[in-house]
């Protein structure tokens, strides 16, 4: 079943489906909607031999809005169907849906030694394997999801030639010493010693989450630029790749990703099916990821933009420029929390900066304050900003007043947003922070 929206009036689509549809079929007005129910029974007839030009209606799409010009609304998918989408004289081509399930670890495990393989697999936890480390001369180790301490895989040491092995199964590194597996969302960091030699490599498990996009789906829905901040491993990468999914999928959004080391959209030049309907580039070189974020916005017409590890003065510059030009933004930095970014010279733009202001002695009196504060300087680049203090507990902010209650040395207001074990979003609005 197919649906798209036009008005009751007009008739003209809806008298035309069936003849231009070369079948017998249901059309049905119904709450701004008509519904096209094919039939079972009848498949497209065989078409004779044309003389002449080909007619242009070569779609559904192409009858509305020849029929309809102002079509605004989109073609909808139900479960199972493809979804096309038809907005503002906007076409875009179907998509085959992909049902994918999480990423098999094997692929990241043919580049381990044999041993460590089969120790992996017969673990009843590799469901929850988050990492595994090989460093020259020590015990090979592995770290999982809710354990602060690593794991030794076995009694001998890492051997340059078992590092050597690994090297060439994965192939070059790019200028931040990453690489990963082609078609999946594995990350490959490698250690190097003065002489540039590989003497040790991090291997990060990359799966797609859905659930705990739940924790944010209000925030997507609202429509304003969102910054996560975290601890390096916390799962920023993961969260930004399910709301890219989101912001495509559910509510439709053109979604451009700035992919610096192909960690969210995975490696190789065809995205993994984590990221949805959303377009991906690729960054050449770190350097050049400011460059790419202004591309993607004066190339690609994009509504959302998706960045990970902000780190650099001018990529915060391109984030605010990209800001001004009424684009959403979604971001992640490494911090732990608010009070952090602040007092970040590099990236403290990015919720508005800071400048000094000279009081008088009266407006000093009144707030019961130094003559020299610091406030700050302009409107945050993100209006929301999201603290993952856990994988499933959040602290959200108002940007401009949490920055403004935390220069004044007060406790802002803020949201926390967790996951309790029954695997519910909890939402406590706007408390207190402890």
């Amino acid at each position: 079943m197919i649906s798209f929206a036009c008005s009751e009036s007009d008739a003209s689509i809806k008298d035309q489906l069936p003849e231009f549809l070369g079948r017998k079929c249901l059309v049905e007005y119904w709450h701004g909607r008509l519904f096209y129910a094919p039939s079972a029974r009848n498949t497209f007839p065989a078409s004779p031999p044309r003389k002449g030009p080909r007619p242009q209606e070569n779609s559904l799409l192409d009858l509305a809005l020849k029929t309809n010009n102002t079509c605004t609304s989109r073609l909808v998918r139900l479960p199972g169907q493809v979804r096309h989408r038809c907005s503002r004289g906007r076409i875009h081509s179907p998509r085959t849906a992909s049902n994918y399930a999480d990423d098999d670890i094997h692929s990241l495990l043919q580049i381990l030694p044999h041993d460590l393989r089969e120790n992996i697999l017969c673990d009843s936890n590799r469901a929850q394997l988050l990492e595994v480390t090989l460093d020259l001369g020590r015990l090979p180790q592995a770290c999982y999801l809710g354990d602060s301490e690593k794991r030794d895989l076995r009694k001998k040491e890492v051997s340059m030639e078992e590092l050597e092995y690994a090297q060439n199964a994965l192939g070059e590194f790019d200028g931040n010493n990453r690489t990963g597996i082609v078609g999946t969302l594995h990350r490959i960091s490698a250690i190097r010693n003065k002489n540039g030699t590989v003497v040790g490599l991090t291997c990060r498990l990359g799966r797609p989450v859905r659930e705990i996009i739940d924790m944010t789906r209000d925030l997507l829905e609202y429509g304003k630029s969102i910054l996560f901040l975290g601890r390096p491993g916390v799962g920023k990468t993961t969260v930004i790749r399910g709301i890219s999914h989101v912001l495509s999928e559910e509510l439709l959004k053109r979604v451009i990703i700035v992919d610096t080391s192909n960690e969210i959209g995975g490696d190789g030049d065809i995205p993994h099916p984590a990221i949805g309907g959303a377009r991906r580039l690729q960054v050449p070189d770190p350097c050049m990821k400011h460059k790419v974020m202004i591309e993607a916005v004066e190339n690609h017409m994009p509504e959302v933009i998706i960045v990970d590890e902000i780190g650099t003065e001018a990529e915060v510059h391109a984030c605010r420029t990209i800001v001004q030009r009424g684009v959403m933004l979604i971001g992640s930095a490494h911090g732990k929390q608010l009070e952090n970014i602040i007092k970040n010279p590099i990236l403290s733009d990015l919720v508005g900066g800071l400048k000094t202001v000279i009081l008088s002695d009266e407006v000093a009196r009144t707030r019961n304050c130094k003559k020299i504060i610091l406030e700050r300087r302009s409107a945050p680049v993100f209006p929301f900003l999201i603290e993952m203090r856990e994988r499933q507990y959040w602290v959200a902010h108002r940007t401009d007043k949490s920055v403004d209650e935390l220069l004044q040395g007060k406790k802002p207001l803020v949201e926390v947003r967790r996951i309790d074990k029954q695997f519910k979003v909890v939402i406590e609005r706007w408390k207190l922070e402890e």
